[in-house]
């Protein structure tokens, strides 16, 4: 059976390979849409459905500070044959409405929003089973759910993911963050925008040109009124408002709080950690395998921060601990 998974799984990260420019996905997820609330009256979040929508098995899957929810893909599209897979753009980003006040880009709004989509998902069909994958900032978010006993969820988290992220997060990384964040320009052509993103995306690790054209392309969209293919980046530049804005004390405290949500986490957690990451410590890493939760981590040499989850070693690594 763990033959077949595998050879099943190899076939999809193939044909991920051989994407044409035309097409990121093997099977196409559904968008869907729903409304939110925040202190300026809400706002509408975007979410990308695979496999079957009556599934009582959901894996979330939620992305990074300037990602989208199209980022799991690959993984999304191996997933759904056994769960019902969830990837939400986060407010601000991708298809989902920019927000009226840049202050509230941070966790607490995400997380009530994650929670008013998980309630929406139970509605639509009763969800049994919660799985969490989160890429940095989608495994902070994960943390402040697991973590806090109480929230109303439809089921508590059964196995949580975090890819590249932990209760502490280096300075540096952060600085080095804010410093490209929010400069979304215009580009004259997709790949030009691919290009660039590439610059400050090395640490991602190897990617083939195919695949870092497919991670690229949900990641732009066309300039407002501009008639000559001119493409711009899918978030809100205020997103960077809130990053900027902190302070090596302010990260300080919010590591403070972090540990103390990790260590009130019950699922079992698999950390994945990039092997040259500047925003997941070693130190970090082996700290989570000693509270709380005391994680599994799993790293992944040649990759920094943070694994995308495309690679046949890091897809087989995340669906073996969710299904094996």
């Amino acid at each position: 059976m763990i033959d077949d998974a595998n050879e099943t799984l190899k076939s999809c990260f193939d044909n991920y390979q051989a994407l044409n420019p035309d097409s990121i996905a093997m099977t196409d997820p559904t968008l869907n849409y729903l409304p939110c609330a925040h202190a300026f009256g809400g706002h509408r979040m975007a979410y990308w459905q695979w496999g079957d929508t009556e599934n009582p098995h959901v894996v979330m899957c939620v992305h990074g500070l300037s990602r989208q929810g199209r980022d799991f893909d690959v993984l999304a599209g191996y997933l759904a044959d056994q769960a019902r897979v969830v990837c939400p753009d986060v407010a601000g980003r991708g298809q989902s409405d920019w927000l009226q006040d840049p202050m509230a880009y941070q966790i607490p709004q995400y997380v009530a929003d994650m929670l008013a989509l998980l309630a929406h998902l139970d509605q639509q069909a009763p969800v049994t089973t919660l799985d969490w994958v989160g890429t940095s900032m989608g495994g902070l978010i994960g943390m402040a759910i697991a973590g806090q006993p109480g929230l109303p969820l439809p089921a508590p988290v059964n196995k949580l993911v975090l890819n590249d992220v932990g209760p502490a997060i280096e300075w540096s990384a952060i600085q080095r963050i804010a410093a490209y964040l929010g400069k979304a320009g215009h580009f004259d052509s997709l790949q030009q925008a691919a290009d660039a993103m590439w610059a400050v995306s090395t640490s991602f690790g190897p990617h083939t040109p195919e695949q870092w054209l497919a991670l690229s392309r949900p990641m732009v969209k066309p300039v407002p009124g501009a008639q000559d293919g001119r493409v711009m980046l899918h978030y809100d530049p205020a997103i960077a408002v809130a990053v900027r804005a902190a302070t090596e004390e302010s990260a300080r405290q919010g590591e403070a709080t972090l540990w103390l949500l990790y260590d009130q986490i019950k699922a079992p957690v698999l950390v994945l950690r990039g092997a040259d990451s500047d925003l997941l410590s070693h130190e970090t890493a082996l700290a989570m395998t000693q509270r709380g939760p005391r994680a599994r981590v799993v790293e992944f040499e040649g990759v920094g921060h943070a694994p995308t989850l495309v690679s046949l070693d890091q897809v087989s690594t995340v669906s073996d601990f969710l299904f094996v």
